[in-house]
């Protein structure tokens, strides 16, 4: 079967990952994380991120994103994240709902949030007739396929702080946006002065889980209600606790989301050679954004379904995942060239 360029969730489970769950399913162990798969998974994150950190497994991205922002927001509080935050678009309204804040969501060219875009909203803090702004949520890399620098991180951490707000990463796709800046996940995060993260793996190998990694153990007090209030504490735990054991231990974080940039740059190559016109910018990471013509793109989706960034614009995604090779993106390019 040929691989999907719609999505990086489309890929399959990593072999090694199908290994440690296939252990995980010999013998009994007590449920809901008291097992030996959980603590040692626990562990190698504090070895990744800081002998400080706390760690929580959870079923999906989207319940590591409420759980994570609900430990630092109350009903009256707001949430500053760029428009195209996955928080604001692709999550059906869940931290509203859930939380009961208020999302403001900022228009950014790239995804990325600046200091100038956020500070225009911080000028009714502490008026009782509006919202009080107390987080800002970054996607890294984003889901404009853009990376934050270290330095634009450190700033915005800064800032943040400065202003009594707190810092929460999505990242989804954070092993990508280490492999792009070549940089350890440690100076991506911990290093630099980040609140809570939402660490992804699903779409960079792993079959199901994601975890929430807290920076200060004051934070974590409640948490544990927090997860289980959400639907997210697991009794089976340890199926998702193993897979983060070859995940963080062996490098299949780094591994995966480097085969997937890695391909994504080599896409942009060829494409480019195809017809220049049709690339929309250079990947940072493993999305590619091009521009077509709607007919023409809708026949291409009849055969081969990507997704539509921006209908008005013509503009369409192709992601890339941790399990293609060159002879995917040449397949993939000749049924492109095939409509031009």
């Amino acid at each position: 079967m040929k691989k999907s360029f719609a999505s990086d969730n489309n890929s399959g489970v990593h072999p090694d990952i199908l290994k440690a769950i296939e252990k995980a399913n010999s013998g009994h162990f007590v449920s809901y994380g008291d097992d030996p798969y959980t603590d040692e998974a626990k562990n190698l994150f504090k070895e990744v991120f800081g002998e400080y950190t706390e760690t929580f497994f959870v079923l999906t991205g989207t319940g590591a994103n409420v759980c994570a922002l609900q430990s630092f927001s109350d009903r009256f509080n707001a949430i500053i994240c760029p428009e195209t935050a996955h928080i604001n678009v692709d999550e059906c309204g869940a931290i509203e709902h859930a939380l009961g804040v208020k999302l403001i969501d900022v228009e950014t060219k790239d995804g990325k949030l600046t200091i100038d875009k956020i500070e225009k909203y911080l000028h009714f803090k502490g008026d009782q007739h509006h919202v009080q702004p107390k987080l800002i949520s970054i996607t890294q890399a984003t889901e404009m396929g853009t990376v934050y620098t270290l330095k634009e991180l450190e700033d915005l951490v800064q800032y943040a702080h400065n202003n009594d707000l707190k810092v929460h990463i999505d990242g989804a796709r954070i092993a990508n946006a280490a492999v792009a800046l070549d940089c350890t996940l440690r100076s991506l995060t911990t290093d630099l002065g980040i609140d809570i993260l939402s660490f992804g793996g699903t779409k960079n190998g792993m079959m199901i889980g994601e975890a929430v990694v807290f920076f200060e153990k004051e934070d974590v007090k409640y948490f544990p209600f927090i997860r289980k209030q959400n639907m997210q504490l697991i009794s089976k735990m340890r199926y998702i606790s193993a897979q983060f054991i070859p995940y963080i231990r062996d490098k299949l974080w780094y591994k995966n989301a480097k085969q997937a940039n890695d391909m994504a740059l080599l896409l942009y190559e060829k494409l480019y050679n195809l017809n220049p016109e049709m690339i929309v910018s250079r990947p940072e990471a493993n999305a590619l954004f091009v521009r077509i013509d709607k007919k023409i793109a809708e026949k291409m989706q009849n055969e081969r379904f990507f997704y539509t960034w921006d209908e008005m614009e013509g503009i369409y995604r192709f992601m890339t995942s941790f399990d293609m090779e060159k002879e995917d993106i040449e397949d993939f390019v000749g049924f492109v060239a095939s409509f031009f």
